[in-house]
């Protein structure tokens, strides 16, 4: 994105607020006039004044030089205030438009995009861009207007000094564009580096159980500590490009100062220019001073606003691979009829993970899906809530192509429990009622009943109150499965997709879920993935995969009978369950658990 592009949006972010904007931007300009008016009222006090031996004079100019004071103050008090306030504001706006703009983004994005990194583009960078785009723009407006007011004023004053007091003013300003050029890519290295630096912090954080668990602290300091030294060169890189050029910026308004006395100190004792003047420049000189300090430090942060915004609008420009199309239409009276018509998808080109697959699931049907690693169960499911569009076919709902709904409608009417839960930073209730932040107690503790999850909650001093650490960490990896299944239950959807959702609970706690289950799942189409026995035994219809193909289809007890993979991954892994639900753990075992169930 070219740079003045870059400029131009984020100038429009200050448009809704153009009041603020035009009662700073006054300010400043008045504040600009004031600065320019003070070295003639220098001048006045001078000639007027100490040349003319008149005590009134000086006391006279002192007076307005005193008002003007005040009345600057005034004024750079409404400079600072909507300055900064319009800097906020907009960093506001572009922060919310940022996270808005994640949110809409698919699955495929967030496959491969790093945690970290978009953290530091939602904080450091919008960080960056708020420095300027507000306070920072305006004093650099206000810089440049300063300057060209101290030129024209110097120019009507005296031309030939003038001329010969700005000879290193063209150098001053071409070096400070040099730097501008300069300073913009290693901003934004720099910028980019922090993004890698965050993401290793947060990858490291995250898998701290890990990294503690296989004594690998030395390791991931060492690798932090690595980024952490790139950044720290890069930005020691900028540090030294800013100090060879801030020496040469002071000593250009030394010249003009050397210029201003050499050649203007005889033109003043012979009478040519009078002292007054004389001093006023000087005055002017010394004013460009300090702009021309700043005016490194905004080039600067012009150049890593610039950089950190192209970072931002590059998340916020990326294409939705999963948008809505203009007339798509809400899915209204769902039936929870879901078919697959030669589906074919992969997640990238060319490499497709389901071939052809095709299946009608009737309202109200459990559909179990089973088969090795890698064959295409969870890309399934994926597809039908249209976190990913098919490569080729069709999914429908209702005999409505998925694509022509509105996500809103489409996903409303879908509960899921995902193969890993994720649980917020907040309390019990409030995860179990994060699809129905409206729900009651009561329809909250009913849908823990159901996920058999009511007893272990009550037995925490704070009952549903209780707050969960961060991913739901101060529970067992069962218990988060419970609550994530009491969470869809809530939701009361019309298709149901459980990923894998009870391999964490041990065989009695899934036989009380499935019991459960029985009841919320009439009337209700269910899709499980699930590698135990209890769960595909009361499947409608089983689909067998193996390499992104369903390979075989059928009722538990007709696929048995057959010889196929259903019939191998039965003997390996699912022939143990039967047995034991046909000793103890089916007899008495169910037993126990139904009076557990009971009591």
């Amino acid at each position: 994105m070219a740079r003045l592009a870059i400029y131009a949006r984020l100038m429009r972010y200050l448009q809704p607020y153009w009041l603020q904007a035009v009662l700073a931007y006054a300010a400043m300009f008045f504040v600009t006039l004031l600065n320019l008016l003070i070295p003639q009222l220098l001048r006045g006090a001078v000639d007027q004044g100490l040349e003319a031996h008149n005590a009134s004079a000086l006391f006279v100019a002192a007076a307005i030089i005193l008002g003007v004071a005040v009345v600057r103050g005034v004024a750079g008090f409404f400079q600072r205030y909507y300055g900064e306030w319009l800097s906020y504001r907009a960093a506001y706006d572009l922060r919310n438009d940022f996270y808005t703009s994640l949110q809409g983004l698919s699955f495929a994005f967030h496959d491969q995009a790093h945690t970290g990194d978009l953290m530091s583009r939602a904080t450091g960078d919008i960080t960056e861009t708020e420095r300027f785009i507000g306070i920072g723009l305006m004093e650099l407006l206000s810089t440049v207007l300063l300057m060209i007011g101290v030129v024209a004023a110097m120019l009507l004053m005296d031309l030939r000094l003038a001329l010969l007091a700005l000879l290193p003013l063209p150098i001053l300003l071409v070096s400070t564009v040099r730097f501008g050029m300069t300073v913009r890519p290693q901003s934004r290295h720099v910028q980019d580096q922090l993004g890698v630096l965050s993401t290793t912090m947060q990858e490291s954080l995250t898998g701290i159980r890990v990294v503690k668990a296989f004594a690998r602290e030395p390791y991931e300091f060492e690798k932090f500590d690595r980024d952490n030294s790139i950044w720290f060169r890069l930005r020691e890189g900028l540090i030294r490009l800013w100090g060879n050029n801030w020496p040469f910026f002071t000593f250009l308004i030394a010249l003009s100062n050397f210029l201003l006395l050499f050649f203007g100190g005889p033109m003043a004792l012979s009478g040519e220019i009078t002292v007054g003047a004389l001093f006023a420049m000087i005055s002017y000189v010394l004013m460009l001073n300090g702009p021309a300090q700043r005016l490194g430090f905004l080039v600067n942060a012009a150049a890593t606003a610039d950089a950190s915004a192209s970072r931002v609008f590059e998340i916020m420009d990326t294409p939705n691979t999963v948008s809505e199309r203009p007339d798509a239409r809400p899915l209204t009276q769902p039936r929870g009829e879901v078919v697959f018509e030669n589906v074919s998808f992969g997640y990238r080109d060319g490499l497709n993970v389901l071939q052809d697959i095709c299946f009608r699931a009737q309202p109200g049907q459990v559909i179990a899906l089973m088969g090795p690693t890698g064959a295409g169960k969870s890309s399934i499911i994926n597809l039908i809530p249209r976190f990913y569009d098919p490569v080729a076919g069709r999914v429908l709902v209702d005999g409505v192509d998925v694509r022509a709904l509105t996500l809103d409608s489409l996903r409303g009417q879908i509960g899921i429990v995902l193969q890993e839960p994720f649980l917020f930073s907040a309390s019990i209730a409030e995860n179990i009622a994060y699809g129905r932040p409206t729900a009651s107690p009561a329809e909250i503790e009913r849908a823990a009943r159901a996920a058999n999850a009511h007893d272990f909650i009550v037995s925490f001093p704070n009952g549903y109150a209780t707050r969960v650490g961060e991913r739901g960490v101060t529970l067992s990896g069962g218990q988060k499965q419970r609550i994530a299944i009491a969470r869809a239950l809530l939701y009361d959807p019309r298709i149901l997709i459980l990923d894998d959702s009870t391999s964490s609970v041990d065989t009695e706690t899934e036989y009380i879920i499935q019991q459960a289950l029985q009841t919320l799942m009439q009337g209700r189409t269910t899709f499980v993935i699930a590698q135990r026995l209890l769960t595909l035994k009361h499947a409608d219809q089983i689909l067998v995969l193996e390499h992104g193909r369903i390979v075989q289809r059928g009722r538990h007890e007709a696929l048995l009978a057959e010889d196929g993979l259903y019939r191998q991954i039965y003997d390996l892994q699912l022939r143990d369950q039967e047995q034991f639900l046909a000793g103890e753990g089916g007899e008495r075992g169910g037993e126990r658990v139904r009076r557990r169930e009971g009591s």
